[in-house]
């Protein structure tokens, strides 16, 4: 099954750059490439691509609206959305990824997390991992709390340990490696996680855990 992709950045290099990366792979099709925010929206409306690469700075709307408008909360039917940024320079990400954004990847990573980014996201999963999610949810995310906040179903112990474990980057495999349990065990895990934080995916679990003061 071919993935559908749209991308948007206001830089015709990158833009062309992240096609020919994309298109390469054989379960890859770049779908539309635009220059600016509204014509990002308008496209992914108008063809509904499985992933959205959109970069946080570009004219008319950012990819902060952006990202809100096709995936955020009250949004149906929402988009999967990926969002490429500049580490020191886009204090925004951490806005992004609760407007609904389902994982992020600075641009000078390389082609190797791009395309494993956009493969995340189109399973319905997010490219959390210890180089790029955890470092920029540390420097952008500051703890409001020492403990999480009141809950009326509190997380279990072990739903702390699989939310922790997140947070760090892991993916299910090495959480399961990690717990001593088995993956089906961490997939069961999650799902009740995500109906007690209300969230809709692992980088939401992750912002949660470094704004909660779960971890530090």
């Amino acid at each position: 099954m071919t993935i559908r992709v749209l991308v948007a950045d206001d830089q015709q290099l990158v833009r062309t750059g992240f096609q020919m990366i994309l298109d390469a792979q054989p379960d890859m099709e770049v779908v539309a490439a635009v220059a600016d925010g509204a014509e990002a929206v308008a496209e992914a409306r108008r063809l509904r691509p499985d992933v959205c690469l959109l970069d946080i700075r570009m004219p008319r709307l950012d990819g902060i609206e952006v990202t809100r408008i096709l995936a955020g909360p009250g949004v149906e039917n929402p988009l999967r959305v990926v969002i490429v940024t500049t580490f020191d320079l886009d204090e925004y990400v951490y806005g992004a990824l609760r407007s609904g954004a389902t994982g992020f990847l600075l641009k000078d990573s390389g082609p190797t997390l791009l395309i494993e980014a956009v493969r995340a996201a189109a399973a319905g999963d997010a490219l959390v991992s210890p180089s790029v999610t955890v470092r920029l949810l540390q420097h952008l995310a500051q703890p409001r709390r020492a403990t999480p906040p009141p809950m009326n179903d509190p997380l279990t112990e072990r739903e702390l340990d699989v939310v922790r474990l997140i947070a760090r980057g892991r993916t299910n495999q090495e959480v399961a490696a990690e717990l001593f349990v088995s993956l089906s065990t961490v997939k069961t895990h999650l799902g009740s996680i995500f109906a007690k934080l209300g969230v809709r995916n692992r980088v939401e679990i992750a912002a949660w855990a470094w704004e909660s003061g779960v971890v530090s």
